[in-house]
């Protein structure tokens, strides 16, 4: 009977102490769109967005296939602004070479004839 006590106690502290889960997921309808989903598919189960930003960076490396060597190359990123209404969160997708790597949960929506004014 101890160790079962002992035992939901530990397991209680650790719920406690874990902390807030990683939030790089938004979902549409019943999907789940996260980190490494292509943008087809986000666009296929969530629509178009009603904003992307596109821009290319230029990203640096010191190591190529294991041989320290300098270099950069160029990466797209597009940003997708998704505004679901006002009773629901917008979000901010990021894609780099077409493939989700971040998602930001912005605040709540808005009506889209809000947008205008």
């Amino acid at each position: 009977m101890r160790r079962t006590i002992a035992g939901m106690f530990l397991g209680a502290a650790a719920l406690v102490f874990a902390g807030p889960a990683a939030a790089d997921s938004m979902r549409c309808g019943s999907k789940l769109m996260t980190d490494g989903d292509p943008s087809a598919k986000v666009e296929a189960y969530c629509g178009r967005p009603v904003g992307i930003e596109r821009r290319e960076i230029i990203r640096s490396y010191s190591y190529h296939r294991g041989l320290p060597v300098r270099g950069s190359f160029e990466v797209s990123v597009e940003f997708w602004t998704y505004n679901f209404g006002p009773h629901k969160l917008m979000y901010r997708l990021r894609f780099e070479d077409g493939l989700l790597v971040d998602v930001e949960t912005l605040g709540h929506g808005f009506h889209a004839s809000n947008a205008e004014n």
